[in-house]
């Protein structure tokens, strides 16, 4: 009897069990799902703004003469380059059309090609340097180029006035064209000439001759003066003779008529 009531009782507790009611009471609720925002990538930093050296050479000019040799020789991409290097920057001493003018053709034509590569890198340093840093920068005299060893140049700062010395000329700062860091473009009255490249100051262009002033065909030459004067002269002349023919000639009349009259 004691065994029959033991069966039952753990019948009992099997049916029990197995319910579902209890399986999922007795089992632990599964979390639901949590839902991630999408992942957001940061944003591209933008690009660096460059300057562009020949656009900017072109509009601000007239320094076509200078960007000519630049873009011949490919020394514009050698300076934009270094003008994109924003931690050391570029300084640029452009000299204007008429520097070029100033000197005779030859001096350029009969240069070769790395000669006038040089002489382009002659006109930069590979640093930007504002106007205020000049007289610093003088202190350091002779500083060295974009050419390199031994092409540089002499810098005197005289109370704002600022030239740049080379062997054969000493232009001034004439204007600054563009000088926001990383780049500076300065505009020279004169072409700097270094004696690496010129053994001996090269000749001045032939000055052109004056035009005529507005009026001057109409001013008569000293022959025509002198011609007119004895026609003038001859003229006088001629009255006065004429004039005294005239007297004589009524004289005579008088003098007839009184004889007729006493006759």
């Amino acid at each position: 009897m004691g065994f029959k009531a033991v069966v039952f009782t753990t019948a009992v507790l099997a049916v029990l069990l197995s319910s579902p009611a209890l399986s999922q009471r007795s089992s632990p609720a599964a979390p639901a799902p949590v839902s991630l925002p999408p992942s957001t990538a940061p944003a591209p930093a933008p690009a660096p703004h460059y300057v562009d050296l020949a656009q900017l050479l072109s509009l601000a000019g007239p320094f076509h003469t200078f960007l000519n040799y630049l873009e011949k020789t490919n020394v514009i991409d050698t300076f934009q380059s270094q003008a994109n290097r924003t931690e050391e920057g570029i300084t640029i001493f452009v000299p204007k059309d008429s520097a070029f003018a100033a000197l005779k053709q030859s001096t350029f034509s009969n240069l070769t090609d790395d000669q006038l590569k040089t002489l382009l890198l002659y006109h930069a340093f590979p640093r930007f340097y504002a106007l205020s840093q000049f007289r610093n920068l003088s202190a350091l005299n002779p500083v060295n180029t974009f050419a390199g060893s031994p092409y540089t140049l002499n810098l005197t700062d005289d109370m704002g006035s600022i030239s740049v010395q080379s062997m054969w000329s000493k232009p001034r700062i004439a204007s600054s064209v563009y000088a926001t860091d990383p780049v500076a473009i300065y505009a020279l009255n004169k072409v700097l000439l270094p004696m690496q490249i010129f053994s001996k100051d090269p000749p001045l262009a032939p000055v052109p001759a004056p035009a005529p002033e507005p009026g001057a065909a109409d001013t008569p030459s000293p022959a025509a003066s002198k011609s007119g004067g004895l026609t003038d002269s001859r003229d006088s002349s001629a009255a006065a003779y004429s004039a005294g023919v005239s007297v004589a000639s009524c004289l005579m009349l008088a003098a007839a008529g009184c004889l007729m009259v006493m006759w």
